[in-house]
Formats: C-alpha cells, sequence, structure tokens
C-alpha cells in the first residue's frame, strides 16, 4: 500500500544521483512513522518552512544530500561536493579557487561560492542549521557571498538544498533559493576518516584529508566534536598539454616579461612600428602589422587550482532539562591559499602606455663596428623624471617577470546558542547567533611602487630605496650616491636585478565581517476542522551585520595622489557599513481537502539604511491518488544591496563596455565592431541603490507507482529585477548627450563619468565645441582627431584616458525558467540491489537586457550557459560494499567569438574553426564517467576507492577563454583518484 506519507517521502528525497542515502524508502519511512498502524509522525525540520510537521517537504522541491552521500562522493570540500548537483551548474555565479586571483575585482583567493540557477552568489542564502553564517569580507566584485570553505565538511550531517524563492520565510538574499547545512550532532562513539587522492598525471595535484569525530553522552545531554585537516596541492596550466600553450597565437599580449626583454615602444619608431630587442628570450611573434616583438602569453603563470590548506574544529552540546532543551553548536575554521596573476603591465608615471627609460640603456647594443641600429630608428624625446630633472629617453613595452602572488588568510567563528521547549501543543525555540569572519591579504612578490621603480629608470634611486632629491643642480641622497639606472633591457646582472628588488612593494588587506542576530519562533496546530489540522509558526528575527575591508594605503586610488596607486596593478576597494534589521514572518499550513493542502507565508523585514519589504509565498499539494503529487509554489524574495555595495568609497577595478549593444558606442569606441573593451575605473557605492527584487514560479508533480521507482519534475521560473551591477556601456552611451559626463583627463574629484585622453580634448567639431561642452558632436570630434593626430589602423576611435569613475546601479532584469527532472528505480536480487538514477536540469530561457541598451539576450546556450547539465549512475549495493558508475554531462554551447579580437578572428578562419567574421561556433557537450567503490570490513572498518574522469577526457575547446576551455562548466585536471578510510571504535 503507497499511502500519501510514502509520496511525500519520495518527493522530498529530490529523487535522482544527489539523495545517495535513500537507499531504502522503507528505511525513510520508518524514521517518520512510529509504525505502520498507528500512522503516528514526529515533528521534523525541513528547509523551506518554519513549520515543524509532516509533509511539508513535500509542497516544495528539495534536494537532500545526506551523510552516506558525502562519503561515498569522495569530495574533500563543499564546492567539490556541489559542483556536480544541476541547480548550481552554468553561469558564472558558482565559483572555485581556480578562478580566483590576485586583484580586488578577482575572486578571493581560496574562497568558494556557490550559486544557485546561475544568478550569483549573493543571490543565494546560505544557512548552517537554519541560521545565518557570515559573508566573506572580500567581495566577489561588489557581490558579498558565504565561504562555502569555511564549513567543515567533515562535520556535515546533510545538506538540503531548495532552489525557489524563499524571503517568505527567511527574509533576504534568499532570490534564487536556500543552502543549508546540517551540522552532526548526537552522535556516540568515535569516527576516524582519512583519504588521499591525486592525479594520474606525474606533476602533483595531490589532496589529504583527515578528519575526526567524537561523541558521548554528556551529563543529561550529548556532546559532539569534530575536527578536520585538509591539504591541497596548486595545479598549473603548463602541467597539461592542452593548457600549456596559447589556445591562438594572436592572443599575444606586446608586454613580454623582463626576463624575456622588453620591446621599444611603436611611438618611438620612425615607422611607428613595435621593434623587439635582440636578446628576447622567447621566439619572436608577427602581428598584424607585420611587427617582430617579444610576445607574452598568460598560460606560463596560469594557475587552474590554487594551493589551498584548512583547518576547522567544532562541537555541539545538547541538554535535556526537565521541560526545556538547551543546543549550542560552536566551530572555527582557518584557511590559507596564495593566488597568482599574470605579472603587472609596466606602465608609465602617469598609468599611461609606454613607460620611458634613460636613452643610454640603448648603448648596450652598440655593434662592434660602432654602428646601433636603435639608436638609427629612434625617437629619442624629454620627459621628467621623478626627482624633477627633465631628461632624455625612449619609450618601452613590458611587464614585471614574477607574477602577482598574494597570501590570505580567513579565520571563521560561529556560535549559535538556542533553548526550546513546549507550551501545550506549541514547540517553541529562541536563540542568539554570533557569526564573524576575518581575512587578511598581504602581498608576497610581483608588486612594485610606481615611483620607486621610475625613479630606477631613471637613475634616481638610493641604495636603501628611497627616491633621490634634485636641488635643480644634482641628485642626492641621504647616504651614499644614487644607484645606477634600472635598464630593462640588461638581463641576467646582479647589480641591475638588485636594484629593481628595492622597487618591490607589499601591499596588505584587512577586513571584517560579522552577524550578530536573535531569532524566536513558535509553531503549532491552530485548530482541526474536516479536511485535517491547520498548523501555524510565527516568528521575530533582529540582527546586525558589520563589514570593513580595508587595504593599505600604497594600494588606493586617492584624489590627493591623482587617483594613481602607488604600486602598478594591484587595486583595491575601501568598503566599510553595517545595518539593523528586523523581521517577523507567519506561515500557515491549511489542509482544504484529504487531497488539497496549501501552504501561505508571509514576512515583513526592515532595514535601518534602505526601508522595508513584504514578501508573500503561496504553495500547495494535491494527491488525486497515493501513488502521485502535484505541487506548486508562487513566491516574492528580494536582495538588498551589499554590504560592500552599499559601503564601497572608492574600488579600484576595470569595466567592460559591449558594443555589440550600441551602435552609436561601437562608432565612437570600437571602430563600429561589436567588441568588448576593458578599461581602468573607479567604482562608487550609491545611496539610491533600491534592493533587487525576484517573482518565483515552481510547479511540478511526483509520481511513485511503486515503492522502488520515484519520478519527479518540476517547472521553475525567476523575474529578477533591479539586479544590482555597473554598467559602463550605458555611461558611454548617456555621456553621448550628457557633457557633464565627459572629461579631459582625470574626473574631478566629486563628479562622475568618462576619462579622455589630452588629444581629444585638443580638436573640435564643425562649430567650434570640444569634447567637454555641450551640444559637442562626437563624431565629427572623432574624424577631427583622426585627422590630426593620425593613429594606427587598429586605433581610429576615440582615446580614453584612465580611471572613469561609474557608480553602482540597478542596471536591469533577468527572467530565466527551465526544468528539473529526477528519477530513480531499485531493482531488488538476493545478494545485491541495483539502483538506477538520473538528475537532470533544462534552461528553457535565460534572458537578461544587455548593459547599455534596452535589448534582450538569450544566454540559454551561450557561453557558459548550457541549456542541458545532467547527471546519470549505476549503483550495486549489496550489504557489505558498493560499486557506482557516474556520469556526468554538460551539453554543448555557443563559443563566445564576438568578444575576440580581430586578430584572433582571422586566425580563426584560417584554423577553419569558423567560416566568416560573423559566424558562430559551439563549444562541444562532455561526458566524463567516475567510478567509486566501498567495502566494510568489518562494524570497525570501511574502505572507499573514487575515480574521477576515468577515461581521462581533456575539456573541450572553448576560444573565448585564454585558456583554452570553460574553467566554470570544465574541469582540466583530467582522471584523478582518491583512497579513504573510515574506522569507529
Amino acid at each position: 500500500m503507497f499511502n500519501k506519507l510514502t509520496v511525500a517521502t519520495a518527493v522530498s528525497a529530490a529523487l535522482g544521483f544527489h539523495v545517495a542515502a535513500q537507499e531504502n524508502s522503507n528505511e525513510i519511512t520508518t524514521q517518520k512513522v512510529n509504525t505502520q498502524q498507528e500512522q503516528q509522525v514526529e515533528r521534523i525540520d525541513v528547509t523551506g518552512s518554519r513549520i515543524k510537521g509532516v509533509d511539508l517537504e513535500g509542497t516544495q522541491p528539495l534536494t537532500v544530500l545526506d551523510e552516506d552521500f558525502i562519503k561515498r562522493s569522495g569530495a574533500n570540500s563543499i564546492y567539490d561536493l556541489l559542483r556536480d548537483v544541476a541547480q548550481l551548474r552554468g553561469g558564472t555565479g558558482t565559483f572555485s579557487t581556480a578562478q580566483s586571483g590576485s586583484l580586488s575585482n578577482s575572486t578571493p583567493a581560496g574562497q568558494s561560492a556557490a550559486s544557485l540557477r546561475g544568478m550569483g552568489p549573493s543571490s543565494t542564502l546560505t544557512l548552517v542549521n537554519g541560521r545565518r553564517i557570515a559573508p566573506s569580507s572580500f567581495a566577489a566584485g561588489t557581490e558579498n557571498f558565504v565561504d562555502v570553505n569555511s564549513i567543515p565538511l567533515g562535520a556535515i550531517k546533510r545538506i538540503e538544498i531548495l532552489a525557489t524563492g524563499a524571503s517568505a520565510v527567511y527574509g533576504a538574499d534568499a532570490v534564487a533559493g536556500v543552502i543549508n547545512y546540517i551540522l552532526k550532532d548526537d552522535f556516540e562513539g568515535f569516527e576516524l576518516d582519512a583519504s588521499y587522492g591525486n592525479s594520474f598525471h606525474s606533476s602533483d595535484e595531490s589532496r589529504a584529508q583527515i578528519n575526526v569525530l567524537y561523541g558521548t553522552e554528556l551529563g543529561n545531554g550529548n556532546l559532539t566534536v569534530f575536527a578536520d585537516y585538509f591539504d591541497r596541492a596548486a595545479f598549473r596550466a603548463i602541467d597539461r598539454d592542452y593548457t600549456r600553450d596559447p589556445v591562438l597565437q594572436s592572443s599575444y599580449s606586446y608586454l613580454p616579461k623582463l626576463e624575456n626583454a622588453p620591446n621599444i615602444y611603436y611611438f618611438s619608431q620612425q615607422d611607428l612600428l613595435e621593434l623587439p630587442a635582440p636578446n628576447c628570450k622567447t621566439p619572436l611573434v608577427t602581428t598584424e602589422f607585420g611587427e617582430e616583438i617579444c610576445a607574452y602569453y598568460g598560460n606560463q603563470d596560469d594557475y587552474l587550482d590554487t594551493p589551498f590548506e584548512s583547518v576547522s574544529a567544532g562541537a555541539t552540546y545538547t541538554h535535556q532539562f526537565d521541560s526545556l532543551t538547551w543546543k549550542t553548536d560552536v566551530f572555527f575554521s582557518q584557511t590559507e591559499s596564495t593566488a597568482y596573476s599574470s605579472p603587472s603591465p609596466i606602465n608609465r608615471l602617469d598609468d599611461s602606455d609606454g613607460p620611458f627609460v634613460l636613452e643610454d640603456a640603448l648603448f648596450m647594443f652598440d655593434q662592434p663596428d660602432g654602428s646601433n641600429f636603435y639608436l638609427d630608428q629612434m625617437y629619442i624625446d624629454p620627459f621628467d623624471s621623478v626627482a624633477g630633472r627633465e631628461v632624455f629617453g625612449f619609450g618601452f613595452d613590458a611587464r614585471f617577470t614574477n607574477p602577482r602572488t598574494v597570501g590570505i588568510e580567513t579565520t571563521n567563528y560561529r556560535l549559535v546558542s538556542e533553548l526550546s521547549g513546549d507550551i501545550g501543543q506549541w514547540y517553541w525555540e529562541s536563540g542568539i547567533t554570533v557569526s564573524r569572519s576575518e581575512s587578511e591579504q598581504e602581498v608576497v612578490a610581483g608588486i612594485y611602487n610606481r615611483y620607486k621603480f621610475h625613479a630606477a629608470l631613471t637613475g634616481e634611486l638610493c641604495q636603501d630605496g628611497s627616491i633621490a632629491s634634485y636641488d635643480g643642480d644634482m641628485l642626492t641622497c641621504a647616504q651614499g650616491a644614487p644607484r645606477p639606472f634600472f635598464n630593462p633591457f640588461l638581463l641576467n646582472d646582479a647589480q641591475n636585478d638588485a636594484t629593481l628588488a628595492l622597487t618591490e612593494a607589499f601591499p596588505t588587506r584587512d577586513g571584517e565581517s560579522a552577524v550578530y542576530a536573535w531569532d524566536a519562533n513558535i509553531n503549532g496546530d491552530l485548530f482541526t476542522w474536516e479536511a485535517g489540522t491547520v498548523s501555524a509558526a510565527f516568528g521575530l528575527e533582529m540582527r546586525r551585520e558589520e563589514l570593513s575591508d580595508i587595504p593599505s594605503m600604497n594600494s588606493r586610488a586617492r584624489a590627493e595622489n591623482n587617483y594613481l596607486v602607488d604600486v602598478f596593478g594591484f587595486g583595491s576597494s575601501v568598503a566599510e557599513a553595517d545595518r539593523t534589521q528586523w523581521g517577523a514572518f507567519a506561515e500557515f499550513f491549511i489542509p482544504v481537502h484529504d487531497t488539497f493542502e496549501v501552504q501561505l507565508a508571509g514576512r515583513y523585514d526592515h532595514f535601518d539604511d534602505f526601508g522595508g519589504t513584504f514578501n508573500p509565498k503561496v504553495g500547495f499539494t494535491f494527491r488525486p491518488i497515493d501513488s502521485v503529487i502535484f505541487r506548486g509554489s508562487w513566491s516574492t524574495s528580494f536582495r538588498a544591496p551589499s554590504l560592500t555595495q552599499a559601503g564601497i568609497e572608492l574600488r579600484t577595478t576595470t569595466s567592460t563596455f559591449d558594443c555589440a549593444v550600441n551602435q552609436a558606442v561601437a562608432d565612437l569606441y570600437c571602430m563600429g565592431d561589436g567588441t568588448e573593451v576593458t578599461v581602468n575605473t573607479l567604482e562608487l557605492g550609491n545611496d539610491a541603490l533600491r534592493a533587487e527584487e525576484s517573482e518565483a514560479i515552481s510547479i511540478g508533480f511526483g509520481w511513485s507507482p511503486g515503492e522502488n521507482t520515484n519520478l519527479t519534475v518540476d517547472y521553475w521560473q525567476f523575474d529578477h529585477e533591479d539586479v544590482i551591477d555597473t554598467n559602463m556601456t550605458a555611461v558611454l552611451d548617456r555621456a553621448l548627450t550628457d557633457s557633464s559626463l565627459r572629461h579631459c583627463g582625470l574626473v574631478p574629484t566629486d563628479a562622475q563619468g568618462i576619462a579622455y585622453e589630452q588629444e581629444v580634448c585638443d580638436v573640435t567639431d564643425a562649430a567650434g565645441l570640444t569634447i567637454e561642452q555641450s551640444g559637442a558632436d562626437l563624431g565629427q570630434i572623432l574624424d577631427a582627431y583622426i585627422a590630426e593626430f593620425n593613429p594606427r589602423e587598429n586605433e581610429l576611435f576615440l582615446p580614453l584616458s584612465r580611471d572613469h569613475v561609474i557608480p553602482l546601479e540597478n542596471t536591469g532584469t533577468q527572467e530565466l525558467s527551465g526544468f528539473d527532472v529526477k528519477f530513480d528505480h531499485r531493482f531488488e536480487m538476493d545478494i545485491a540491489d541495483i539502483i538506477l538514477r538520473a538528475d537532470a536540469t533544462h534552461y528553457i530561457k535565460y534572458e537578461r537586457n544587455r548593459p547599455g541598451s534596452d535589448s534582450i539576450e538569450s544566454l540559454a546556450g551561450t557561453y557558459r550557459y548550457p541549456e542541458n547539465v545532467a547527471t546519470f549512475s549505476i549503483t550495486w549495493s549489496a550489504e557489505d560494499y558498493y560499486v557506482r558508475l557516474n556520469a556526468n554531462y554538460t551539453d554543448s554551447y555557443l563559443d563566445d567569438i564576438e568578444g575576440l579580437r580581430g586578430r584572433e578572428i582571422d586566425e580563426l578562419i584560417e584554423l577553419g574553426a569558423i567560416a566568416e567574421a560573423n559566424d558562430t561556433r559551439q563549444i562541444d557537450d562532455w561526458l566524463t564517467w567516475d567510478l567509486s567503490a566501498g567495502v566494510d570490513i568489518s562494524k570497525a572498518l570501511t574502505i572507499r576507492a573514487n575515480i574521477d574522469n576515468i577515461t581521462d577526457e581533456v575539456p573541450p575547446r572553448a576560444y573565448a577563454s585564454a585558456r583554452g576551455f570553460d574553467a566554470i562548466n570544465h574541469d582540466a585536471l583530467g582522471a584523478i583518484y582518491r583512497v579513504g578510510l573510515t574506522y569507529r571504535f
């Protein structure tokens, strides 16, 4: 007999690959039913509802990853565990240390985030035991997120994932849904788990982990203690032949490493062509202008996984008094990682291209006959030194040798203490939460002081690393004479290298984030009528959030210093904010009929910095027959501007504008092409930011024709409005008619807009108006600039200066919808069971307005947004052992050819990858197989083994990424193994 409880249990299991623990439906039914005869069901907690009761999990699609699945997965971290969950795949929201970098606008080193539906990490609410946890103080861009690396995997009992809007129950941030991490408690005994894994390649990508779990009765309660240690080696692009070399030869940079010898800047040549030094250590590359240059490719310095180490410990104590239960859980975690980015480009003192060095640098190229090809071909021009001298030299192109290397240490603390009990038929609980995240970042190598370096180029650096003073006649140092000038063309010279070393700088960055909260709720039965018992929950929450992100002064852009950061290639943000919030909610479970039940919920939240918001939810379940359940919900959700967005003072970053969405912008800045251009910007906070809002719909059904077969299909839809971001394209568009946004040189203090190079400001349109004047015709100014200055053929656009100042704003909307399908079936046999599972997500649409345009772009099926992702598995499960074969599938999708440079598109045509410039290209679909097995040697000892990507499948080629593959949807690690054991006593 398959009663409605069995169906609800099957639905709540979030059927498919991700619910590996639910190997036996009878066992799960037994957990909820005291006896089949009595049909009495204990009260249980379910993510997505505050009511402890029966069948509520059936009103919403809930994915559950339980303890057995976690152990069998072979995962070493939360990110490893979640990366194959269909609802978390695709888009750019979920990230790992594979995307981390050393810059302030990069993903924070050593940190990872989970993002449901690709809507961004700040749109996914992260809970631990149903309560919030402090986000990372270092934002990803300006999005604050919870670093899932800070949550110890060894302490997790299960993970519940609700991929639909949930602000009606949980408040802010649950736009795309909720991930709730449930910690282990009430454990008795001792358990030791250890594992080691590595790739099958000769390079070292090892990962080792050990965790300990201990539990005992203590007084009239239980104490559960855990500790976990994890260490992972780095994984570099040069460690695989398919990522070692550039995917396109035309994806070069004109800026070679100093160790390979610089190029001569093209404006220093009489023919205005780049010229390589004769001592270049790498093969010369031919440019689209026919130049032979010493080039740079980023693969050699790319880390696909950073080195990472974490240690964590914690405890849960539950004590039963006569009528009260006191429960406290606490955990501590510390992570350390190192991030690497390509070596910093070297710019002029004012941050423009082509730094100058003394003309004496050319003398090293004198020939025995006294000739010097470079002196004969070069312009030697005057320029001002740091000390204030007028000297003569020429421009060069280069980047430093050492990658920008940053070490980061993050410490997290969390304490939750709660009391609970019963008042008649009502259950109540109240608790406090204290959660803190502290991060320290320090440069290890690869960052250089702009002023000291330029002083070194002109011989104005003293022996102690200070800059010499100039009295109009001679240079003086506090002690001794200045060092010889730094010659960037002189390689492997000890004195020259020692001078460069004195210009190194080591900026720091300190961040703190905290959440202090109190909550109380009560739930129980209101009354009983013919259709059943009406239940309800009511609650209050008060929360204080604080965040600070403070870099050292030498990495800040400051108005008094013309917004020049003291160091090359290393910006930062300054953000400080706090807010106080309170919320109240009510939730009702109403059986309307024996076959039809309704869930109603509503929550009001008030923030002291931007006001209040109310969010409702309506859900239903309908069981026409015992084996079928229909369910659906409608809700609204919101995300308040993150504390970084609310408190950012000035952020040094880069912004990209898209000429494909605005032809007027393309004509002025992209020579009419639909390319993407990245420029240096200063990002400002905005007091007028509104909360992001979302409307979510979910409707589906579950079918359980027998106790061994389950199928669920759910349609989901999100309408996400007022998304917060910067919009460089829109600012350029507004600047077409708004002269207040157009500035010659630096944007003045307290102003916003676009900064133009001085040459543009020296010409006028036909009416005699400059670019800063109202009514100026920018098209005519472009024509006048080209006629006056005769720029290169690929530079026939308005030249932008540095540090455009743009605010955060509510940029637009995005709409997405799709289906989740989950299926499992068990074949029961005498010696073992065979379990089949499938879990798939199909995106019907993912649309958003293109930045700077009212046009709508469809993302589903485009770069990084596969339409279909799926996981399939077959498990042979016996009493003492199991073997599982698992397949992960990612659909094909379009490569981002449109975003490539012209020379790269030309090379693709030559390679036959595309037929013409406007052609499209598909990135191949990807299928990988994983094999796992485990055996219980005894009641005390279990041994497990996993091999991921057993066929060593190479990621499909993606020309849109300099890495040659899409690191969001694919993995370049190849086949990896892991062996582990669990010992219990």
